[in-house]
């Protein structure tokens, strides 16, 4: 089956000019074509709509295997089609956690019974993100499913996500073995003596009466995996970046050119500390929101190349879990069906950046992250492919989510840019 879609536009044309997009066998025959398609393609009518690449999230909870209360592949991929997003990454910290073949053969077989999104896990650094005894990676990355399709391996990465592996030559020994699997790590960046509270330390947590966790969690342990990364040759991405200290060792350290790249997520750039409320847990998030000074040195620094990508740590959980006051509320907030609109509103129509530079944030870049030939328009490429309405404004509904979840810190709040279709492979999976 072929694809026609007319009428469209092209991210950084003129908002006059319109195009035709031909999809052939999968694959993005023209970005020009003539007016008629010829038989046998199904249409799609894309006036006052842009096509992106697909989004491509690096950092997702899909809480599979066990917790399906709170997500599963299947709702977790539906998310990400609403969303505009066509490739995800799970993290392994799931139960059991994804440090053996039976359990990435399981999570495969489940990516493979729902909606097409593109499902390439992380596996762990430890097994069972105890900090201890290595994963087999070798074995993990000779697994058949759809990241060694799209990657030739059976892992995007690795990552003890949720928790650092704490001590530093258990580290530095699991640098020197993933980078020989030619993997790379994805850090979560967390001294765990420094944490146990439930909110960032300031001001807000002062005022809120509540344990706040200081900065300085996560910024050490970014500057000892930039030092480790150094040392062992081991290409590190950090994950959920959230401090102005973290966005300047990360900028130190490609200075210097040590293989690091970096996140942040949609909420980092949009709230901070003061948003928190002691009552309400929507807010609850672990790294935690930061202050001002935070959010402008992260905004400056995806502007700036610091930072390389959009991610949303999509992490679900129950709305009875989330509606606890901030103190008894689990960590974690959702994302995939909002990423996009959020990112656009803060610093595109803001006029901070351009639709472009967006999409190399959260397509262009994440793909070369992972070394993943998609997230481009270009002829001859995957058509995975989102189709947007950048003046349609809508007001965030987390009951109507697609995702198990249906909390978001954003409920309510209004956002402009929405998702209307989203294609994989040349096939619409999703259509407003």
């Amino acid at each position: 089956m072929n694809l026609f879609i007319k009428n469209v536009s092209l991210p950084g044309s003129a908002s006059d000019a319109k195009t035709n997009v031909l999809v052939e066998n999968g694959r993005l025959r023209s970005l020009a074509a003539p007016e008629s398609a010829g038989s046998g393609a199904e249409t799609i009518d894309g006036s006052g709509l842009t096509v992106l690449p697909g989004l491509i999230d690096l950092h997702v909870h899909f809480r599979d295997p066990g917790f399906p209360e709170k997500e599963t592949t299947e709702s977790g991929c539906l998310a990400a089609a609403r969303g505009g997003v066509t490739t995800v990454c799970p993290m392994p910290n799931t139960k059991p956690t994804i440090d053996t073949v039976e359990t990435l053969e399981r999570i495969e077989r489940a990516a493979a019974a729902a909606n097409g999104v593109h499902v390439l896990p992380l596996g762990t650094i430890t097994r069972g993100e105890r900090g201890e005894e290595l994963t087999d990676y070798a074995a993990l990355n000779a697994v058949q499913n759809e990241c060694f399709r799209l990657m030739g391996r059976g892992l995007s990465a690795v990552s003890e996500d949720g928790k650092s592996v704490m001590n530093p030559r258990r580290m530095r020994e699991a640098m020197i073995a993933i980078h020989a699997n030619g993997l790379k790590i994805f850090s979560h960046a967390e001294e765990i003596g420094l944490c146990g509270g439930c909110m960032r330390l300031g001001a807000a947590s002062e005022r809120l009466g509540v344990i706040g966790i200081p900065a300085e969690a996560e910024s050490i342990i970014v500057a000892r995996d930039i030092l480790l990364s150094e040392a062992t040759g081991c290409p590190v991405h950090f994950c959920h970046i959230s401090t102005a200290s973290s966005v300047s060792l990360i900028r130190w350290a490609k200075a210097r050119g040590i293989a690091v790249t970096a996140e942040t997520g949609p909420h980092y750039l949009t709230l901070s500390e003061d948003d928190v409320l002691a009552e309400n847990g929507q807010f609850k998030m672990n790294p935690p929101l930061g202050n001002e000074t935070d959010r402008a040195a992260l905004i400056e620094g995806l502007l700036d190349g610091t930072i390389d990508a959009i991610a949303t740590d999509h992490a679900p959980h129950t709305a009875e879990e989330k509606n606890r006051p901030v103190s008894e509320a689990p960590f974690g907030v959702t994302g995939l069906e909002t990423s996009f609109c959020i990112s656009y509103t803060v610093l595109v129509k803001s006029g901070l950046t351009t639709l472009s530079r967006l999409i190399e944030m959260m397509a262009a870049r994440p793909a070369r992250i992972l070394g993943l030939d998609r997230g481009e328009l270009r002829v001859g490429a995957a058509a995975d492919l989102t189709l947007v309405d950048l003046n349609e404004t809508f007001v965030v509904d987390p009951a109507k989510s697609l995702s198990k979840a249906r909390h978001s810190p954003f409920a309510g709040r209004p956002f402009t840019g929405k998702v209307k279709w989203t294609i994989i492979d040349g096939k619409v999976i999703y259509h407003d």
